[in-house]
């Protein structure tokens, strides 16, 4: 059993940026490739960024590249989510989630899911 829960969502103005936080507890956190993912009202949840269990490898949506970064310190079993440029699309809950599966940008690969944090961009 893995608990996760988000943290540092918020609103803020569009060209700002936000660190999200995702703190682990259970399991050994460094076990879980752990991914973020999000999901805007009426709309269903989509991949953001994947980071490996080292943290050496990470992976992208197309959206989000070059804006967001994604990493992780094991040592305190948190994954970070660092976005800059933000603008309104990026408007949406934001999902921490540990990965099982073999696919790392579907969300059925993922076993432990936190309850998110939103993240309102305004224009």
């Amino acid at each position: 059993q893995v608990q996760l829960v988000e943290s540092g969502g918020g609103l803020v103005q569009a060209g700002g940026s936000l660190r999200l936080s995702c703190a682990a507890s259970g399991r050994t956190f460094s076990s879980f490739a752990m991914g973020w993912f999000r999901q805007a009202p009426g709309k269903e949840r989509e991949f953001v960024a994947h980071i490996n269990r080292s943290g050496g490898s990470t992976v992208y949506a197309d959206s989000v590249k070059g804006r967001f970064t994604i990493s992780r310190d094991n040592a305190k079993n948190t994954v970070y989510l660092q976005m800059s440029s933000l603008n309104p699309e990026d408007t949406a809950v934001y999902y921490c989630a540990t990965r099982s599966g073999i696919g790392i940008t579907t969300a059925q690969s993922y076993s432990y899911w936190g309850q998110g944090t939103q993240v309102t961009v305004s224009s």
